[in-house]
């Protein structure tokens, strides 16, 4: 077979099959119905189907269904609100501190280099669910952006995300079992 050179001012663009993200895509494009987050929130009996890790009196730890890279987990409050401000002391100290669960079961499971811990508040700062005030903590590795988020505008997760759920939630029931 020959491979000829497309004509000039004409790109090839490569093909990536990631079926999974079509469930994404369906409800960007829709637009969400509901707030997942406050689905999850009044659901504590589909925890593992919401891959929730983690709850508190205030909020929950959880893993991102759409992660940047493997292992990206959120930090959520039950109360619908997009705004630090409007929560109440007690609610963000807990979120903080569900925060610092998350990086402890990452680094124990995944060991990570490095986090980036944040929140995108509002859309134009980039909050995916601008409603719902949630926090980020996405595990980093020196090298961990490679060749196909800088030329193809794509990540490469290596692990399916119920894989690292099940690592996590392993991780969660030994810190539960030592009285975390």
């Amino acid at each position: 077979m020959s491979h000829k050179k497309p004509p000039e001012g004409v790109a090839i663009i490569p093909t990536l099959w990631a079926p999974w993200r079509l469930e994404y895509i369906k409800t960007v494009a829709d637009g969400p119905t509901e707030c997942f987050l406050c689905d999850n929130a009044r659901q504590p009996d589909r925890d593992r189907e919401h891959l929730v890790l983690h709850r508190g009196a205030y909020g929950m730890l959880l893993m991102n269904k759409y992660p940047y890279v493997n292992g990206h987990l959120l930090v959520a409050s039950y109360q619908h609100g997009s705004d630090l401000l409007h929560l109440p002391t007690e609610v963000r100290a807990e979120l903080l501190e569900l925060v610092a669960l998350g990086q402890q079961l990452l680094t124990q499971v995944v060991n990570p280099q490095g986090f980036n811990i944040g929140i995108n508040q509002g859309r134009c700062a980039g909050a995916g669910v601008p409603g719902h005030l949630h926090l980020h903590i996405v595990p980093r590795w020196n090298g961990d952006v490679n060749f196909m988020s800088v030329v193809g505008g794509v990540r490469v997760i290596p692990q399916a995300v119920e894989v690292t759920y099940a690592a996590l939630w392993a991780e969660m029931e030994k810190l539960n079992a030592k009285g975390r």
